[in-house]
């Protein structure tokens, strides 16, 4: 079976709304088997998405269409598949009475008129539910006129929760159901710490790319992941030998890896304070983050079970005012050394033993640097009841990147000291 994938909007085709839907929707594809030809975006112009529609149905088996079929005069989706269809366009009563109800439900007795499109489906097309919003889909075929080409056609909204939703529940059974090739399952273990060409030498030979599963790296953030694809014949087969090609990678890579595919660093963090026996609670004291550690660690819900305090003390007197860091410490080392550091940690534990203050003071540029100390250079430090330890990094790239990975090392060394073993990179 084949698969073409168009996604409608003219967000996307300025560069406004990073697609994802397609993304997304080819991973689903290749996990049965379900080979994708292509991914077509067009604007929300009615002739150009029949054309695409026009031009897609005598390639694949399916054609999944997400986007285009909200209220409004640009959403013209429903449209162009009736004209392609060569349909009338109907009222559907029973999703107008539902989209009434879901009106009145929300404090709305009168629905717009706009909203009247949305239960406008092909003569001859079936409705598809959505139970996450007011869009309902459309599952259509198309046939051409010696009827010998046959093309099921799903089209599903935008919002990539509601296009979820209904491609699981109503467009994937069919696929399923008639079966592809190969199947395609994937695994991405996430690391943070080593750059893209020394996690690779780690990897040595798992990299060969005449191997199958197939494992290669990527880099976005400065978290270097690690892509695994396992093709084969049968579901059983590729799970087994995905599970395998993730153990050896694994076992090279060691506590380099912090999470798989959607966990992200300060989620696994999160996750690991929630593990620990003694629930410790985490203050921060920043400089040239800004706050920016304090905001990764509590972006995860429920982050005040362990998140206490943010010092953020940019100024020298500020660390001497707020943290205790002694004047004669930064007169003498500067405020970017790891005694400083190391100080500004330890004040940020003062409020109790079961305290980690995690410190960070850092030249983020793009002034400031000198020749012993670099734009880049930044010093983390961490304080707990084990004892205070510090690290001297130089980070490359521009001001955002710096602060980023700063913020992110810091996170890092957090999770090593929850792990209980020594930072070695």
């Amino acid at each position: 079976m084949r698969a073409i994938i168009l996604s409608v909007g003219d967000e996307l085709v300025l560069g406004q709304t990073v697609d994802t839907n397609s993304a997304w929707l080819s991973q689903q594809l290749a996990a049965v088997g379900c080979a994708v030809a292509g991914h077509l975006t067009v604007g929300d112009d009615q002739r150009a998405i029949e054309q695409a529609i026009e031009e897609s149905v005598g390639r694949c088996d399916v054609l999944l269409v997400s986007g285009g079929i909200g209220p409004t005069d640009d959403d013209l989706t429903r449209q162009a598949l009736a004209a392609v269809l060569r349909e009338p366009l109907e009222l559907n009563e029973k999703w107008l009475h539902r989209l009434e109800a879901f009106f009145r439900k929300v404090g709305r007795p009168t629905m717009s008129p706009l909203n009247r499109v949305q239960a406008m489906i092909p003569r001859g097309a079936a409705m598809i539910e959505n139970t996450a919003g007011t869009a309902a889909g459309i599952d259509a075929s198309y046939r051409s006129g010696d009827q010998k080409t046959v093309c099921r056609i799903y089209v599903m909204p935008g919002v990539p929760k509601e296009m979820k939703l209904m491609f699981q529940r109503d467009a994937l059974p069919h696929v399923q159901h008639a079966g592809g090739g190969a199947v395609i399952l994937s695994r991405i273990l996430h690391t943070f710490g080593l750059g893209e060409s020394l996690v690779a030498e780690k990897l040595g030979d798992l990299m060969d790319r005449r191997r199958n599963p197939i494992v290669g790296t990527t880099v976005s953030g400065g978290i270097v992941s690690v892509r695994i694809n396992a093709k084969f014949q049968t579901m059983e087969e590729a799970r087994r030998q995905l599970a395998d090609a993730e153990l050896m990678c694994r076992s090279v890579l060691g506590d380099l890896v912090f999470g798989q595919d959607d966990d992200t660093l300060p989620l696994v963090v999160a996750q690991q304070i929630d593990a620990s026996g003694d629930q410790p609670l985490i203050t921060t004291a920043e400089s040239c983050t800004g706050g920016l550690l304090a905001k990764m660690l509590t972006d995860v819900p429920g982050s005040s079970a362990y998140f206490d305090r943010g010092f953020v003390t940019y100024s020298n007197e500020a660390k001497t005012g707020m943290l205790g860091v002694p004047a004669e410490l930064i007169r003498q080392h500067g405020a970017v050394s790891e005694p400083v550091a190391l100080a500004m940690a330890e004040g940020a534990r003062a409020g109790g033993d079961n305290m980690i203050g995690i410190a960070i003071s850092g030249i983020a540029g793009p002034g400031g640097g000198t020749p012993s100390k670099p734009v880049g250079t930044v010093c983390i430090a961490l304080s707990s009841r084990d004892g205070t330890i510090g690290r001297t990094f130089i980070f490359p790239g521009d001001r955002e990147m710096i602060r980023d990975r700063s913020a992110k090392m810091a996170l890092t060394m957090l999770r090593f000291h929850l792990l209980g073993k020594e930072m070695s990179f």
